[in-house]
């Protein structure tokens, strides 16, 4: 029969060399450090400021309000070209007023030509020479007094408006009061801005 105290030892040396073992494969890493678990990952809170800033939505043009008897027109013309305004192109039709009874003043028929249409050139270029062949003085312009637009229309793609002009001429002597309407011209789909003075009228 066996010793019991060797069958004690022999059971105690087998239970040591199987916690060791445990304690190697659970206790170390590969590296002989003990094992840690990792700890959780803190809960991501970003301030105010680190978030990026939401989307801002671009507010809508807004729809230019035509008033007056040429609303109707002035409403085609901004359906066809969305870049219409009313105050605008009369800011421009006052410039133009101002540059064009400048250039038949002085007698400049190249600085008329690209801003007049056809028709009217060729009226003013002839009245520019009678008037060089008689010796008359020009009526230069002193001020406008009134611009307003009268009347607009759309009519194949092509956009027409009446401008009342009032302004004050002189020529060093005489002043006398210009009324007349100029009718402006342009093609809607052109990609020049321009608009073309198409014809003037004397205005009651």
């Amino acid at each position: 029969m066996s010793n019991p105290v060797i069958e004690v030892l022999i059971l105690a040396a087998v239970a040591l060399f199987v916690l060791w073992r445990l304690y190697v494969a659970l206790g170390r890493g590969g590296d002989d450090r003990p094992m840690q678990r990792p700890a959780p990952a803190p809960e991501q809170r970003g301030s105010a400021q680190d978030a990026p800033p939401p989307a801002q939505r671009r507010p809508d043009v807004e729809r230019p309000m035509f008033t007056g008897p040429a609303a109707a027109g002035l409403e085609d013309i901004y359906g066809a070209d969305s870049t219409f305004t009313a105050e605008g192109f009369l800011r421009g039709a006052k410039a133009a007023y101002q540059i064009i009874v400048g250039a038949y003043a002085r007698g400049d028929r190249a600085g008329l030509r690209p801003l007049l249409d056809d028709d009217v050139y060729e009226a003013w270029d002839a009245a520019i020479s009678a008037r060089d062949s008689s010796n008359d003085r020009p009526f230069e312009l002193l001020r406008i007094k009134r611009a307003e637009i009268e009347k607009a229309e759309l009519d194949a793609g092509i956009a027409r408006v009446w401008v009342r002009y009032e302004a004050d001429l002189g020529d060093g002597e005489t002043t006398r009061t210009a009324k007349e309407i100029w009718t402006f011209k342009r093609e809607v789909a052109s990609s020049d801005p321009n608009w073309l003075l198409d014809d003037v009228d004397v205005a009651a």
